[in-house]
């Protein structure tokens, strides 16, 4: 059995969940006895080692400047070295010892230069008690412009966010309506989220409480009242004009104050329309139900007219209300402080109407739904992605599938294929997860082949599913846990993993819901955010001097990579306690093949893999206590309920088909001890590493050594 080794630098952000982490560090040390979790962070140090600090309570440091700033190839020193700007080869540098002590400024230049800074946040949530709050992360300090998010242009990512407040990508997470924000949550790694993204699912989120009816109710108006002003809104709002904007009171609300104190003011129009849309009657977009939108108007029929009027009419007067939040007669100042006051069932309306003030325009209309004609000024550029997205993902039916694409784009006919086409195609869509599904809807309807009606259930409110069609491949949700373990093996686009291998358990086309249980220990504390800086610092605790001995450079042994592990199958068992569900419930689990032996592995918890931020100017030494255990893929099946409490009960492994079960002892009882797995080489090893995570109920960091190191 290996010694245990020491912990990779990342797990000082989650000291509360152990993690697998693809990585290759490997280090033959003994930790000490001394940890950066022992005691208050100024005095964390091994007292025999280090000397007091001269501040105490705080990890803040003046940063030296920026080393690659200054003329030469190296900089001077003040214990007589010149520091060298290329990349370590070993550790201590050329000419170094290992008994030396390195000032803060010197170690900032050999240890943290272009190593990732994280920070913690914690916000209030606007229109609710202290007791709920959002919880966010950033990072900074690797002087590169990658981060550990997916480019939404490749990922085809960018209408599941939107940002409140301006137009543009967010700068950060919490300028987002949807929450967690999408804007930072697919990781730049197939299957992972980014660390905001995980951090931010321990967010406490007040329930949806419905708004109070304020008794302000909209005039009647016809279909045509409504289209005429639309059409009129495509210009911009009278802004500079107090009478033509108070027309909205002889057109579509009614004055309270109409005789003593007219509301000719934007303000007070503002807070009248906020009131009328907080009637009960309206749709509520903020329910996930309610989220694709254009099912109220995909139906033209007289059998729809009430239906079709009501969305527009709230339409018009979320327009309304948006174009006098974002009046150019508003500072930007003024602008933030109006979005701050919005309830959060309004902010949805008035996200619906900038995507339809962005992306649609009205040709005509009349009396009745059947005589409007809208232009959505997307439908191009939509209809590449579609078809980018199919090759992406090897559709079975390919060519018969672009040529009806091609067919009905010529004819103009995208639009009536479905609710969810005319979504995809107009832009009417709404931030948060509606968006993956309404490009794979688009795709199955427009193919002619008739086993898609197979998969007409698939759907936004059920996120934890995949499906199998043609029995060629199978394609899963970017948020099951299945997507998230094949993934490596997959491509990730649009929300979606494929294609992958297809299973002999569901029938030649078929939708399958994944059952899974929440992870253990899977919520962090405000306090494991706002302390993410101090536990992470690549220097360890702040300190006069800092020891070259207490830093190693760790090399990945490349020349020892495992090929032993390939997947034999994926299996879908039927839950007997939900025989009727449709589409059908299903245990997931893979069996791989480990040197000639079949293991299976039941994917049973929902876990997340967060994509490591990469950093620049690697490899970087490692604090001596950041403690870890370091294992090759092929030997994750030995190691039993990794970082569960010694006092509980341990559980039974998965065990080997045909087999007998050999287990190795390993010290875990160190809450502070992360698992690093090596999982490089054959993408397999990867899946075996994060089904193990499923297994056992752990979420990962995912590392690219050639990024991150």
């Amino acid at each position: 059995m290996a010694e245990p080794k020491k912990k990779g630098l990342w797990s000082g952000l989650i000291r509360r969940i152990s993690n697998a982490q693809g990585s290759t560090n490997r280090l033959e040390k003994s930790a000490p006895s001394r940890r950066t979790s022992d005691g208050d962070v100024a005095s964390r140090r091994r007292r025999s080692e280090r000397p007091e600090p001269t501040s105490v309570g705080t990890r803040r440091r003046p940063r030296r400047p920026d080393p690659r700033d200054s003329k030469g190839k190296g900089k001077e020193q003040s214990n007589g070295h010149r520091y060298d700007p290329s990349p370590l080869s070993e550790w201590p540098p050329s000419g170094m010892a290992s008994e030396e002590e390195l000032s803060l400024g010197h170690a900032m230049e050999l240890i943290s230069r272009g190593v990732p800074a994280y920070k913690g946040h914690k916000k209030p949530i606007p229109h609710a008690s202290e007791h709920y709050y959002g919880l966010y992360t950033t990072t900074a300090g690797n002087h590169g412009e990658e981060g550990d998010s997916v480019n939404q242009h490749n990922a085809m990512t960018q209408l599941t966010t939107l940002k409140i407040q301006g137009s543009g990508p967010p700068n950060y997470p919490w300028e987002t309506l949807e929450q967690p924000s999408l804007a930072f949550g697919y990781g730049a790694r197939p299957g992972t989220i980014t660390l905001n993204h995980w951090v931010g699912l321990s967010s406490a989120v007040p329930p949806l409480i419905g708004l109070r009816d304020p008794g302000v109710l909209p005039r009647d108006v016809t279909l045509t009242q409504i289209f005429d002003r639309l059409k009129d809104l495509e210009g911009g709002l009278e802004d500079d004009d107090d009478e033509l904007l108070y027309r909205i009171y002889k057109r579509f609300l009614r004055d309270p104050d109409k005789v003593f104190n007219p509301h000719k003011t934007m303000e007070r129009q503002i807070t009248d329309l906020v009131m009328c849309l907080s009637g009960s009657d309206w749709i509520d977009f903020s329910n996930p139900k309610n989220q694709v939108v254009t099912k109220y108007i995909y139906d033209t029929s007289p059998e729809n007219q009430l239906q079709y009027h009501k969305f527009f009419y709230q339409l018009l007067l979320s327009l309304e209300l948006e174009l006098r939040i974002n009046s150019r007669l508003h500072t930007d100042w003024a602008k933030e402080r109006l979005i701050g006051q919005i309830p959060p069932k309004i902010q949805w309306n008035l996200a619906l109407a900038r995507r339809w003030r962005d992306f649609v325009r009205v040709e005509s209309y009349g009396d009745t739904a059947e005589s409007v004609r809208l232009r959505f000024k997307l439908r191009k550029r939509q209809v590449k992605m579609l078809k980018r997205f199919a090759q992406m993902m090897k559709w079975p039916n390919l060519l018969e599938t672009l040529d009806e694409l091609k067919l009905r784009d010529a004819e103009g006919s995208l639009i009536p294929v479905s609710s969810h086409a005319m979504a995809f195609f107009s832009g009417l869509v709404l931030p948060g997860p509606t968006f993956p599904y309404l490009i794979m809807n688009s795709l199955i309807d427009i193919d002619p082949d008739e086993a898609t009606d197979d998969l007409a259930l698939l759907t936004h409110l059920h996120p934890h599913c995949g499906f199998q069609y043609r029995k060629s491949y199978t394609y899963w949700s970017a948020t099951s846990i299945v997507g998230k373990v094949l993934a490596p093996t997959c491509l990730e686009v649009a929300g979606w993993v494929g294609p992958a291998r297809p299973t002999s358990d569901l029938s030649r086309t078929q939708i399958a819901r994944i059952r899974t249980k929440k992870p253990r220990n899977h919520t962090l504390s405000p306090e494991d955010v706002l302390s993410m800086s101090d536990r992470s610092d690549p220097l360890g605790p702040p300190s006069k001097n800092y020891p070259v001995g207490d830093y190693s450079l760790l090399t990945p042994d490349l020349d020892n990579i495992v090929d032993t592990v390939r997947i034999e199958q994926i299996n879908l068992k039927t839950l007997a306690d939900k025989p009727d569900a449709n589409p059908k419930w299903f245990d997931a689990s893979i069996q791989f093949a480990i040197d000639g032996v079949s293991w299976p592995l039941h994917l049973t918890f929902d876990v997340s893999f967060i994509c490591a931020w990469p950093c620049s100017n690697g490899p970087h030494p490692l604090f001596f206590d950041y403690v870890y255990t370091l294992r090759d893929a092929d030997e994750v099946v030995d190691i039993l309920d990794w970082g569960k409490p010694v006092d509980q009960k341990r559980s039974t492994g998965s065990i080997p088909i045909g087999g007998s079960k050999q287990t190795q002892a390993i010290d875990d009882s160190d809450a502070e001890r992360v698992l690093v797995i090596q999982a490089f080489g054959n993408h397999d090893n990867e899946v075996l590493a994060r089904a193990w995570c499923s297994h056992w109920g752990l979420s990962a960091i995912v590392a690219d050594i050639s990024r991150t190191w």
